[in-house]
């Protein structure tokens, strides 16, 4: 095809694309040359598609810019592009790390080597590929991407000690600082959807790079990388730059595990998943491996990037709804807890079964417990020392209550990413400090102890929390009992996350724009809410690097105390991972008498869904959408122009009851496809409050 006519075709089709206009200038000279280069040349068929289609958003998004370091390095979707996840974005990436390592390390990077590992993920295609086409990215898997990544290592010279079959990534961080390796890649998206895919960088001592480092890095991949070096994999194998790892490995990573162990209590029937991802190789084996009895839900227990068991496809522990099979599954079990890990093992979450029914526990409550218990555990054993507990920013200060009274250092202001906690693991251990060391924590259900790895890790809040529950049921009480006694003896603290997600180059846009709009806005009214003070994290200065000033990205409201309140607070920040703001609530209370916990509960529930309204109005605000109050009872995931299109069509929605039986399903697959998967369930709440019944019950449509 004619490439000056696509590029007029494209021009003329970013025109239409509410971003600013360097936005466009950078896709277009990213896609000139994708479309001119040689090694580009298996893309250019999907990419003809592509501008044909008229898929303008869409291409622009791919095209846009080079795919970014986050605060878990860099993911993203899998497809055509620089801004995308692809052979090439891994090769070039791994070429420019490799410059990195050659000029950190020397020679001592090609013999001390780099680790490469990888989960479950595939990319099984998207709506906006032709599938007679010929396409590159179709089926590709962790796999791929972890061997395109050992070519180039290889080929520079660097030796790869590879794992031919998935594993974790806190195996990962294990085996970087086990082999004495100068750095490591981790091939995955973690908790995100299916159709992304990515790679965590790792330094020597098993954590992710922070600033500046991962700024040296990044200038290294996008700005000197001249030529891709690559080695056949089987040739490098035969040449010793790559060398198979595996049960070795294995065996120390699991035999360190069990030691983290502070109880011998067993006692407890526990049901767990890996909801389709890595976990059987870490979590399970540990579990058993201590003695636990331990049932798989069969439904969620295959490695599966689909992850088609899992509702709405997202294996993410902060979402309820992914218990949905494996609680199914375990209510005809005699389970008293469910647990579960996300594809990559590295986050955990809990179910527990408390007076016949089960409960769901968020990530800073499990912090908040663990915190508790570790230190009662571990404090008497310290010979005086004070112990220390590492949280970032935004996790629940329920911890710091609990410090504060058992006088346990806490290091509870770090910027959002666990490869922080990691960094004051590196100081205490530096200074001899490391075994006063407790556990570190985050509120998106990740939690580290020991000073085996550098990044969080399922396995440890899987013992403790098997542990702790095995004792409490000896009492005849559960983890629920627990965390109410640890909220009334050191203070409720409601913690609540939600997002505004807005995917695509437009999407960024709105997102500066909010959280602009939130720092300059003068006069800013939250409703009933009267505004104390607002941080700024940009003056946490100096900034090391560019990636550092992304980092600290941040704001922080605070709000006058309410009555039975001891603090208000409200962070915002872009996630530096996936296309959204995040948003970030917390609610304090003094100590209370156990008697008052369920009146303290209703309170805090009903304050803290005022202030999401009340902040989260103000956000809509900055972009010009008037959001709708139903719209608070959609799911909270979804992005925001779905969301806005949801109350668009659901007259139609309504009216499908008025068909006839036979048109019925086919009419709600029609208008409900940009739902993807579970629709029903993404906006069943939201539509019970417009016409009093579920939308079932109303239309007679089934899920």
């Amino acid at each position: 095809m004619d490439v000056n006519q696509l590029m007029k075709d494209a021009e003329a089709g970013f025109s239409t694309v509410k971003v600013g206009d360097s936005y466009k200038q950078s896709a277009l000279t990213f896609l000139k040359q994708w479309l001119t280069d040689p090694q580009f040349s298996v893309y250019v068929p999907q990419l003809e598609h592509l501008i044909f289609a008229q898929h303008f958003d869409y291409l622009l998004d791919c095209f846009y810019q080079i795919i970014p370091f986050g605060t878990g390095g860099r993911r993203g979707e899998v497809g055509v592009g620089p801004n995308r996840i692809n052979v090439w974005t891994i090769q070039s990436s791994a070429q420019g790390h490799s410059q990195y390592l050659l000029k950190k390390y020397g020679d001592a990077a090609k013999t001390r080597g780099v680790v490469l590992t990888f989960d479950v993920r595939v990319f099984t295609g998207n709506k906006y590929f032709d599938p007679k086409l010929p396409n590159p990215v179709l089926n590709l898997n962790g796999k791929d991407l972890s061997q395109a990544a050992a070519e180039v290592y290889a080929a520079n010279g660097i030796k790869v000690f590879f794992f031919e079959t998935f594993r974790t990534t806190p195996e990962l961080s294990f085996a970087i600082r086990y082999l004495k390796c100068v750095s490591g890649d981790m091939f995955s998206a973690s908790h995100n959807p299916p159709e992304h895919n990515g790679k965590k960088v790792y330094d020597e001592f098993g954590g992710q790079l922070i600033p500046p480092h991962d700024e040296e890095l990044v200038d290294e991949v996008t700005q000197h990388v001249i030529e891709i070096k690559t080695i056949s994999f089987e040739d490098a194998k035969q040449q010793g730059l790559i060398q198979l790892v595996g049960t070795e490995v294995d065996n120390a990573y699991i035999d360190t595990c069990t030691k983290l162990s502070l109880s011998s209590e067993r006692d407890i029937d526990i049901v767990y998943t890996p909801l389709h991802g890595c976990g059987s190789t870490s979590v399970q084996k540990v579990l058993e491996k201590l003695g636990f009895r331990v049932q798989v839900d069969p439904n969620t227990s295959n490695p599966s990037g689909k992850f088609e068991h899992v509702t709405f496809n997202i294996p993410n522990p902060e979402v309820i709804q992914s218990f949905d099979s494996t609680l199914a599954f375990a209510q005809g079990t005699s389970a008293d807890i469910i647990l579960n890990s996300d594809p990559d093992a590295d986050r955990i979450g809990v179910m527990v079964k408390h007076q016949g029914v089960w409960k769901f526990i968020n990530g800073n409550e499990i912090g908040g417990m663990l915190s508790r218990y570790v230190i009662e555990k571990k404090k008497p054993t310290l010979a005086g020392k004070k112990g220390v507990i590492i949280k970032t920013d935004v996790t629940t200060n329920l911890i710091t209550s609990i410090c504060t009274k058992h006088n346990v250092e806490i290091i509870g202001n770090l910027l959002v990413g666990f490869k922080f906690i990691g960094e004051e693991m590196n100081k205490l251990e530096q200074a001899g400090r490391i075994d006063e060391f407790l556990m570190g924590c985050e509120e998106s259900h990740g939690y580290i102890a020991g000073n085996y790895v550098r990044d969080k890790d399922a396995v440890v809040a899987a013992i403790w929390l098997s542990e702790l529950s095995a004792e409490l049921k000896k009492k005849g009480k559960t983890l629920i009992d627990y965390l109410e006694e640890t909220y009334a003896t050191y203070g409720y603290f409601r913690n609540y996350l939600t997002e505004i997600r807005l995917p695509g180059a437009e999407g960024m846009a709105q997102i500066q724009q909010i959280q602009n709009g939130l720092r300059t806005g003068k006069d800013l009214s939250f409703g009933e809410f009267v505004m104390q003070s607002m941080e700024d994290w940009a003056d946490r200065k100096p900034f090391v690097s560019e990636t550092d000033k992304a980092a600290k990205n941040g704001l922080v409201f605070r709000f006058s105390p309410v009555i039975g309140t001891t603090s208000i607070k409200v962070t915002v920040r872009p996630s530096g991972t996936e296309p959204k703001i995040k948003m970030y609530y917390e609610i304090g209370s003094e100590p209370f008498a156990i008697e008052r916990v369920s009146e303290v509960r209703d309170q805090m529930e009903q304050l803290v869904k005022r202030l999401e309204k009340a902040f989260m109005k103000v956000c809509y605000k900055c972009v010009g959408v008037d959001f709708p109050d139903r719209g608070f009872l959609l799911f909270w995931q979804l992005p925001l122009a779905d969301k806005m299109h949801y109350f668009e069509i659901e007259p139609q929605l309504a009216a499908i009851k008025d068909l006839p039986v036979d048109q019925k399903q086919a009419k709600f697959a029609e208008l409900s496809t940009f739902l993807g998967s579970n629709p029903i369930q993404k906006f069943d709440e939201a539509f019970k409050a417009a016409y009093g019944s579920s939308f079932s019950a109303y239309t007679g449509v089934s899920a």
